[in-house]
């Protein structure tokens, strides 16, 4: 929904503003806010299957208390692990965005507004998805 949501804004601004620089600020600013939500998706799924622990009645019987320790140690090990890898993830995602929207600012093709704009498509896509669900639950009745 957001890609369909970034073509009629770029298509949108492009015929309202008649501007190609403009449009295409647009464009540039939702493909990486697009691509940087589906990875940020993506290691947030990563990080919450991390946390899967298995149930007690999983665990086999028989084994030692020696082993359960170990194994309850080894697990919460792997979460601040899967903690840590997923923070600096989320760092080194940030300082890239902001590197190419340093780089496309410097390079004076691309329109601060625009970009802005397009940017700011996730967060439309977000908001319509949020009114419609709260507008069909109303609706509905309950």
């Amino acid at each position: 929904m957001s890609w369909i949501g970034l073509a009629i804004l770029t298509g949108g601004s492009w015929y309202i503003m008649s501007s190609f620089d403009f449009a295409w600020s647009v464009a540039a600013g939702g493909i990486l806010a697009n691509l940087s939500f589906l990875s940020t998706q993506r290691d947030v799924m990563d990080f919450m299957n991390s946390l899967d622990l298995p149930r007690p009645e999983d665990v086999a019987e028989g084994q030692g208390e020696n082993e359960t320790m170990t194994e309850t140690t080894a697990m919460k090990q792997a979460k601040k692990i899967g903690k840590s890898k997923y923070i600096i993830k989320f760092w080194l995602r940030l300082a890239l965005i902001g590197l190419v929207l340093l780089l496309l600012i410097k390079s004076g093709r691309a329109n601060v507004f625009g970009l802005l704009l397009g940017l700011s498509t996730v967060v439309f896509t977000i908001i319509l998805t949020t009114v419609s669900a709260a507008g069909r639950y109303f609706i509905s009745g309950r």
